[in-house]
């Protein structure tokens, strides 16, 4: 792949190279943003024009494989985001309307990568990137509105005021999508779903349209919403070595798949979601850690009632399941009081006379919050 230079001049590359140097030595340690790279499609060739700082060799090839400029333009994305080796990646991409600045540029992707999950900060930001390059024609005015971002936390733009680091919430990152569109469609089959994310479990959901991927899976974390961790989300994956391998190293994960033949993988999953068709399907393997007893009814029938009430928001319906979650985790450290060093065992369990499954549950919830005596 050759790389081309869209600077008009040697000055300008070293103009831009001198205000990343210096965006480096300025920015803070907890500043998230990672790197900013440009995509662009001139008559159908994909070329990688520049990137700051660079990314690894890996991390590149799995973004040109996001990026849909390299798939022949059949399937035209205008914002994408996943996650790959613990880097969020967006990818904007936009198509030129003649005639502009730019010759012969028909397609062109941003992709920013970070640490942190927040797809409309990033997707907001890159829409006010992508207009200084049309606008402009060069990737300078871009290079250093981005460095603005890591330095100051806010960027200028001509049309609509600027756009601020500190409007984009973490938590409106986390409650953007709807936990109730999610419950419509599965009903009480959603406590499969609470469940093996409570247990950590593998859950692999399949959808065509990557949009509706990336809309269903985003929503799942807010299930377990005492953790608060986004990092589980995987929405969207290839079937690839590369990304697979990556996808392995993690113990639980939502993982989004375009290729109906992830159904195939039974390796890849403890829970599999056929989204088209609102189908939940649980792996032989992991159906004696997901067996449904009294405890899931009652949840799942508290998650169905709260999620059906038009007077309850969907950051209300989050709360509700929130609360029963921590009452069933404030029972597990209860019982795990009880034993010596603080740990449960399964002896210790048994002692109680749960139910069958609400036992089985509880043991396998124990390893998952580390409350189990190895």
């Amino acid at each position: 792949m050759s790389h081309h230079h869209d600077f008009n001049s040697e000055k300008e590359i070293c103009d831009a190279k001198n205000t990343s140097h210096l965006a480096v030595s300025v920015k803070n340690n907890r500043d998230v943003m990672i790197s900013f790279n440009f995509i662009k499609d001139v008559n159908g060739d994909t070329l990688w024009v520049w990137c700051y700082p660079s990314v690894s060799s890996d991390l590149r090839k799995v973004l040109l494989s996001k990026c849909c400029l390299t798939q022949d333009g059949r399937d035209f994305h205008t914002f994408v985001f996943g996650q790959f080796c613990r880097t969020w990646y967006y990818i904007t991409t936009v198509e030129v309307q003649e005639p502009t600045a730019l010759n012969k540029v028909t397609h062109f992707s941003i992709v920013v990568t970070a640490k942190d999950f927040n797809p409309e900060k990033y997707a907001a930001l890159s829409r006010i990137l992508c207009r200084m390059y049309i606008k402009h024609g060069s990737p300078v005015k871009m290079m250093e509105a981005y460095v603005t971002v890591l330095t100051k936390g806010i960027c200028q733009s001509d049309e609509n005021g600027s756009f601020l680091i500190k409007d984009y919430d973490v938590r409106k990152a986390y409650l953007a999508g709807s936990v109730k569109d999610v419950v419509s469609q599965f009903g009480m089959e959603t406590i499969i779903l609470y469940t093996a994310l409570m247990l950590k479990k593998r859950i692999v959901v399949h959808h065509p349209r990557i949009e509706a991927l990336l809309e269903f899976t985003r929503v799942l974390p807010t299930l377990t919403w005492h953790r608060k961790d986004w990092s589980i989300l995987h929405p969207y994956v290839h079937l690839t070595d590369t990304e697979l391998e990556d996808l392995k190293k993690c113990p639980g994960y939502i993982a989004g798949f375009v290729d109906p033949e992830v159904s195939n993988r039974s390796d890849l999953f403890d829970v599999y979601v056929n989204l088209p068709d609102s189908v939940i399907t649980v792996s032989q393997s992991a159906k004696e850690a997901l067996a449904m007893g009294k405890l899931h009814k009652e949840v799942g029938h508290l998650i169905v009632q709260s999620a059906e009430d038009a007077e309850r928001s969907d950051s209300q319906v989050i709360k509700d399941i929130s609360v029963k979650t921590k009452e069933i985790l404030a029972n597990l450290v209860a019982l795990a009081d009880e034993c010596e060093d603080s740990k449960i065992t399964l002896e210790g369990l048994k002692q109680h006379h749960f139910p069958p499954a609400t036992e089985n549950f509880l043991f396998h919830l124990a390893a998952a919050e580390q409350l189990l005596r190895i």
